[in-house]
């Protein structure tokens, strides 16, 4: 239940082994509220994803929080997986169970609403995924603004992507939503590739997740097992990257990131830049401006440095919070 101590939020994700790691944050931090879980094709398809959904909530103990199905391919484009980084099922083929219980039986767009305009303090949106349907709902149902204290998204990127050279996987699944996002009106804070990649869990602390007899630690150590950043200097396991917890860590603690308002664009042209956010940086207009006139670009709040220490205490001592 919401307090005034607490930030009421949803996840949207396409669960997806780093996805999972940010559910486990969000579900045991006691300072947020989780309200609802929305789920989007990417990682895997939108059944997969919402079978892993509601796999993950019940390993952590958090059955009743809803969970609803979402868009099963982007808004102009067919659907493009992640299972060669996320494995066969999207959660590292680790065999887990079958969920016992069904999803809403509201589509994602609609619990989204719903959650949103009935919470009692405004929530903050953290899309995990691809962003179709914030894109959808913000299209659809543009009253639910007013009740949205922030939107902080996994996605994009100020310099390399990884889906193309420029492009992060998030924004280039979907760049259309992506643009749509950034004209919400609310405030947004993009947590990027930039530090996405920087916030590893060593692994001799990935090793004592693994060995917990709790179902949802141990289901925490054996997902970042499968997300291996370094070499582990013991030679078992390897250390794990945090992926997209770090956007749910920058909601719990925003003081662990460093960021600048920046006017970021999504690139929509088909070509080698489609899906990359352009971040300007520059200190002054340069040519195109003094020659075209200037254009109005969504001021974000982007994430350029994180404090990789603080984040990776705050994910151990959260997820091993049973």
């Amino acid at each position: 239940m919401t307090d005034r101590t607490t930030i009421p939020v949803i996840i949207d994700c396409d669960t997806g082994v780093d996805d999972a790691l940010a559910l486990l944050l969000a579900v045991r931090h006691p300072g947020l509220d989780l309200r609802a879980v929305t789920c989007v094709a990417g990682n895997t398809n939108v059944d997969g994803v919402v079978r892993n959904t509601l796999t993950v909530l019940e390993q952590a103990g958090a059955e009743d929080i809803p969970v609803a199905r979402g868009a099963a391919r982007p808004l102009i484009e067919p659907a493009r997986s992640a299972r060669h980084v996320h494995g066969e099922d999207g959660m590292g083929d680790l065999g887990l169970p079958a969920p016992t219980r069904a999803p809403a039986d509201v589509d994602a767009v609609t619990l989204l609403r719903r959650e949103i305009l009935a919470s009692p303090r405004p929530v903050t949106l953290i899309p995990t995924a691809p962003l179709t349907n914030i894109a959808l709902l913000l299209r659809t149902h543009p009253e639910v603004t007013r009740n949205i204290e922030r939107i902080v998204f996994m996605g994009g990127a100020v310099a390399a992507g990884n889906a193309t050279p420029v492009a992060e996987f998030n924004v280039w699944h979907d760049p259309e939503a992506a643009a749509i996002l950034l004209t919400a009106g609310v405030p947004i804070t993009m947590y990027g590739l930039d530090v996405f990649t920087r916030v590893v869990v060593p692994g001799a602390e990935v090793r004592r997740l693994r060995a917990s007899a709790e179902p949802g630690t141990r289901l925490a150590g054996e997902l970042l097992a499968h997300r291996p950043s370094a070499p582990d200097p013991d030679g078992d396991d390897p250390a794990g990257g945090l992926g997209d917890a770090g956007a749910v860590c920058a909601v719990a603690d925003p003081a662990g990131i460093a960021t600048r308002p920046l006017p970021v664009e999504v690139s929509l042209a088909l070509g080698p830049t489609r899906g990359q956010t352009i971040v300007d940086r520059r200190p002054r207009p340069g040519e195109s401006e003094i020659h075209h006139g200037t254009r109005e670009q969504a001021l974000v709040d982007v994430a350029l440095d994180v404090d990789v220490e603080r984040y990776v205490k705050l994910y151990l001592e959260t997820v091993e919070r049973a």
